[in-house]
């Protein structure tokens, strides 16, 4: 009984101070399974192709006891390195290690092997470790938050940051999807391509309102992460309040943006300017006509009703925009969300060793908000300077080197798109080529991951801050954007602004007078 009572206190230390490890301040002993634990280990060792088969679910710390995590640290050591894994390879890394002696000897492997006859269960066995493991971090995590909470000079909403980026850190770690057959995905994709073949627009996912671009990219397709990115001024906020309303007012598609950067009041007056095709100057100071009054009533009346949502919650979260999402998808049934832009966004309550990181870390995390809402998601994203700093106005063209802050965006998404103005640099209504580019806006796709890359022309009207089809209201956009940004014919005049050639060279208006709609 005498040698029992030594064998024990030799595996697990001594009784009396690993009761009191195991139990908590209420009394309460934490999850765990030391059998199963040991069933994994000697089967690890028996069977071959038992490691293979758990190392995806497994760490050392899943083990409670620590010298099961010794022991399971040498196995893990062994497979990295191909090793074979048995009674005999264990022992002698263990004893490299300088383990051996801690975790009880040559005897207590042999125990291990000796307490299973096969490894027929160890799938099942490692889950039930994983899950005890996952049970005692999400005790420590609430203790730890728990403390927090009581201590007064802590900040209620910085600490709820905290817990989300905890709690999405342990489910990042734990949450493993299983393997599909391909069988299911073949009858997946063949309905969802029955479905656009019976669509009237003959698009297999959203529709932008934009032609060329739907037929680039065949709608916003599901699960999708894409970046629309600009320098300032470009009209980033422009075009997906274009489209939003397209989709949103034309179309019936309910669409959520999260605006970091403008308020909901702001997007609205620009809404309004682009639906009532009143200048953004006018809508604010309120300097309105009765014919622009009666303008401005007949156009609002199509906003009301719209499925358009708006959060402006400013320096939003990953972990909030995540809860704001599921709940948006869930009650409102949104089909596409828009972020305004992602270099305002934060990891809070997760640590890193740079801004690169944490942006690395918010695109990734954006991709799987996607594949998990199986929704498409819009990030617009600034641009670096290396732009501005290149020769003239033809190289300005940006491309995927010049996304700031992190190569991991480019990885990320799905569709990389740029907004490009050749006026804006160039100060002129013609490129080199003698062309007309008044009003041009290039909407680049560099890159498609399920598809072709091409440039697709837009119309950028400056004084309604709106894009639109390059063909769409021809005419009316002429006289809309002419002189205006090229010092012809007034606006409205009997002369038409395109009847002489602009003069070449000439310095574009940027003024508050021509450019006052520009958005960043």
């Amino acid at each position: 009984m005498a040698n029992d009572n030594y064998n024990n206190s030799r595996r697990y230390g001594n009784p009396r101070d690993n009761q009191q490890k195991l139990l908590d301040s209420e009394g309460r002993i934490a999850p765990r399974d030391l059998e199963v634990e040991e069933a994994v280990l000697g089967a690890l060792m028996l069977e071959k192709d038992a490691y293979t088969t758990v190392c995806d679910l497994l760490r050392p710390e899943c083990f409670y006891e620590p010298a099961h995590q010794k022991i399971f640290t040498a196995v893990q050591q062994l497979g990295a390195s191909q090793q074979p894994i048995d009674m005999l390879t264990v022992t002698e890394k263990l004893r490299a290690n300088g383990d051996l002696e801690a975790v009880g000897g040559p005897v207590r492997i042999s125990e291990l092997t000796s307490r299973v006859m096969s490894g027929a269960h160890v799938d099942f066995h490692a889950r039930i470790v994983a899950q005890k493991f996952l049970a005692r971090e999400l005790i420590s995590f609430a203790s730890q938050i728990e403390a927090k909470a009581y201590d007064s000079a802590n900040d209620v909403d910085d600490l709820m940051q905290e817990a989300e980026g905890r709690l999405f850190e342990i489910s990042q770690r734990n949450v493993k999807k299983d393997v599909t057959a391909i069988d299911p995905v073949i009858n997946q994709a063949l309905t969802q391509i029955e479905a656009a073949m019976n669509r009237a627009s003959g698009l297999s996912g959203l529709e932008t309102g934009f032609h060329e671009l739907d037929k680039l990219t065949s709608g916003w397709q599901n699960s999708d992460l894409i970046i629309i990115a600009a320098r300032p001024a470009m009209g980033k906020t422009a075009f997906v309040l274009s489209m939003a309303k397209n989709m949103s007012v034309n179309l019936n598609t309910p669409v959520a943006i999260f605006s970091l950067e403008m308020s909901n009041l702001q997007l609205v007056n620009r809404l309004i300017s682009n639906v009532c095709e009143l200048p953004g100057e006018i809508i604010k100071s309120g300097k309105l006509s009765p014919a622009d009054w009666d303008k401005l009533m007949a156009g609002v009346k199509n906003l009301y009703g719209a499925p358009l949502y708006i959060d402006d919650t400013p320096s939003l979260s990953i972990f909030e925009l995540r809860t704001k999402a599921r709940r948006l998808v869930r009650e409102h049934d949104v089909k596409i969300l828009i972020i305004d832009y992602l270099q305002l966004m934060n990891a809070s309550g997760m640590k890193f060793g740079s801004r690169e990181q944490e942006v690395s870390m918010i695109s990734r995390s954006l991709k799987h908000l996607a594949k998990e809402l199986n929704i498409p998601i819009i990030a617009l994203s600034q641009l670096n300077r290396s732009v501005e700093n290149r020769g003239d106005g033809q190289s300005k063209r940006p491309q995927l080197s010049d996304l700031r802050e992190s190569g991991a965006i480019e990885q990320d998404a799905d569709i990389v798109c740029f907004i490009h103005r050749p006026e804006y640099y160039l100060h002129s209504g013609e490129d080199a080529e003698g062309r007309d580019i008044r009003g041009l806006a290039q909407f680049i796709v560099a890159k498609h991951r399920s598809g072709k890359v091409d440039d697709v022309d837009m119309r950028f009207v400056s004084q309604f801050a709106r894009f639109q089809n390059w063909d769409e209201n021809r005419i009316a956009t002429q006289e809309v954007v002419g002189s205006k940004l090229n010092g012809g014919g007034s606006v409205g005049g009997a002369e038409d602004p395109f009847s002489a050639a602009p003069p070449v060279g000439g310095s574009a208006d940027i003024s508050s007078d021509g450019m006052g709609g520009v958005p960043f």
